[in-house]
């Protein structure tokens, strides 16, 4: 008898472990990454919203270059358009590929082009050779004004965000602010934009790695860990608003 409600009971849990067996699994697949081809969808469809073109232009040389090595392939020995095909459809699909990587990424930057914290979004994507900090150097939180730092080879960058005229005062301060710990070290200012003498932020990163070199990698590591020793102008801590912070009154004054 007992054996029998054992195996009642057995039965009655089962649908409920296979319904949290499969909730698991659900959710397991939730959790995982998007796979290397989602991405690429994923990118193309964003790409595709901001330049319809995109995939005009990937057809053609996807086809553009199938085409030309079947014309070398049957010019050449053995004559082989096989050959032609198996040789044309990598390059084009690698072509096709570059193509929308690099419209890819005008998109992206026409996307956060004119918003706050645009500048700080294309300086992430520096290449190696520059410590760049995430939070901003210097802040306006009333006008949203922003002064970001980098470090590399060629000293000490500052890119700013704001009007040239409002933004003086902020990178004036830091430049003072350097001059004190860092004499000797060059401080570039590169003011973002599309006015006269601003740089575009999808030329941003672009402009900064034609910078002449002046620092060594040492010189670089020595640099941040000079400025890194001052702390932030402004409380800042990881996670806030940069746009919402104040100065610490009750610190300025002393407790």
């Amino acid at each position: 008898m007992a054996k029998s409600t054992d195996s009642a009971h057995a039965a009655a849990d089962k649908p409920k472990r296979s319904l949290f067996n499969r909730a698991a699994k659900g959710g397991a697949k939730k959790e995982k990454k998007p796979g290397r081809l989602k991405q690429m969808v994923d990118i193309f469809k964003m790409t595709r919203r901001h330049d319809p073109m995109v995939t005009w232009v990937m057809l053609g040389a996807f086809l553009g270059l199938i085409v030309i090595s079947l014309v070398v392939a049957l010019l050449i020995p053995p004559h082989s358009w096989i050959n032609g095909l198996l040789v044309g459809i990598p390059l084009g699909l690698l072509a096709a590929l570059l193509l929308m990587s690099r419209r890819a990424e005008r998109a992206a930057y026409a996307q956060i082009e004119g918003k706050p914290g645009a500048a700080g979004a294309a300086l992430s994507s520096l290449k190696k050779g520059w410590i760049f900090e995430e939070q901003p150097a210097a802040v306006n939180p009333r006008t949203q004004d922003v002064v970001f730092r980098a470090i590399g080879k060629a000293g000490i960058v500052l890119v700013t965000e704001g009007p040239s005229t409002r933004i003086k005062g902020l990178v004036d301060a830091e430049r003072r602010r350097l001059g004190r710990i860092l004499p000797n070290v060059a401080v570039t200012v590169i003011e973002t934009g599309n006015g006269e003498g601003q740089v575009p932020i999808a030329k941003l990163t672009k402009k900064m790695n034609k910078l002449k070199g002046e620092l060594t990698k040492v010189e670089v590591s020595a640099v941040n860990k000079r400025i890194s020793s001052m702390g932030n102008k402004l409380p800042i801590p990881k996670g806030i608003d940069p746009y919402k912070a104040r100065p610490d009154r009750k610190s300025a004054r002393g407790r």
